[in-house]
């Protein structure tokens, strides 16, 4: 049974780039292309268009809403297209929203049955934005593995996306065994290889099939390793649980997740707790 992936479109490079993405890291997926407006949705020369034709303010609004649909769902046609294009088994997703859209997101994972979550770091700027803001939310609520694809990509690191390795970041504790867990069905078939930054004993972590990397301290330079690894390794992903063992934990991401997001040129993938 294939994978099933909701992918966060808005029409933006970063969008595409994430559909580039799916396609290589996780081919013949299922995929829901879902763009979320939020009225009026319509673009600042449309709007100007319909006021002089309105008769009432009730007409304007029944206009935009309409028109903001109609757009909405040639949005959500366009990025179907490129998703299928790339191979991937695509259908349209369009929902009407209000605002927190990263949620939304996540909620539809959740009704569609995702097993995977797949947004850009960034969308249109403006008012129109959309990823960015909706994926740091995204990943903070999801339910299911979220997987941030990171833009611009150097070419080494692009080419990494179709046979490179995944990098796991791991503690020992439950989050880094569901990423791993995770890593493990998602990316089936790719070379997975688990790091822990610190101190340990490097033969019971050889053992274990776990690297050990010198560093870390805080959340920042447990990063950092994690993002040296992956490059080092030429990995086409990065997996890190939402959060570890830290006893000073963020209300939703860990601080490690929280940073690797921010430092990582590789796609990462964010995975919830149990």
């Amino acid at each position: 049974m294939p994978l099933g992936v909701i992918i966060g479109f808005d029409g933006s490079p970063a969008a595409t780039a994430a559909i580039d993405v799916g396609r290589l890291l996780l081919p013949g997926a299922h995929a829901w292309v879902a763009h979320l407006w939020t009225p009026p949705f319509t673009s600042d020369a449309l709007r100007r268009r319909l006021r002089a034709s309105a008769r009432s303010a009730s007409e304007l609004v029944e206009l935009t809403e309409v028109e903001g649909e109609r757009e909405a769902q040639r949005v959500a046609a366009t990025g179907t297209t490129l998703a299928r294009a790339a191979g991937l088994d695509a259908e349209p997703l369009v929902k009407r929203s209000w605002g927190g859209e990263g949620l939304v997101l996540a909620q539809l994972a959740e009704q569609v049955a995702a097993d995977v979550v797949l947004v850009g770091s960034r969308g249109l700027g403006g008012a129109q934005a959309l990823l960015g803001s909706v994926s740091d939310i995204a990943v903070q609520y999801a339910s299911r593995p979220t997987l941030v694809a990171q833009a611009p990509m150097l070419a080494d690191e692009y080419d990494a996306l179709a046979e490179g390795p995944v990098v796991v970041g791991t503690d020992g504790s439950t989050g880094a065994q569901s990423a791993l867990a995770a890593a493990q069905r998602i990316f089936a078939g790719r070379e997975i290889v688990a790091v822990a930054v610190g101190d340990g004993d490097a033969e019971t972590a050889a053992a274990d099939g776990v690297v050990i990397e010198p560093g870390g301290g805080s959340a920042r330079a447990t990063a950092e390793v994690l993002v040296d690894v992956a490059a080092r390794r030429r990995a086409a992903v990065l997996v890190v649980g939402s959060r570890g063992r830290s006893a000073l934990r963020q209300v939703l991401l860990g601080s490690v997740a929280r940073a690797t997001l921010q430092f990582s040129h590789r796609p990462v993938l964010v995975v919830p707790g149990a």
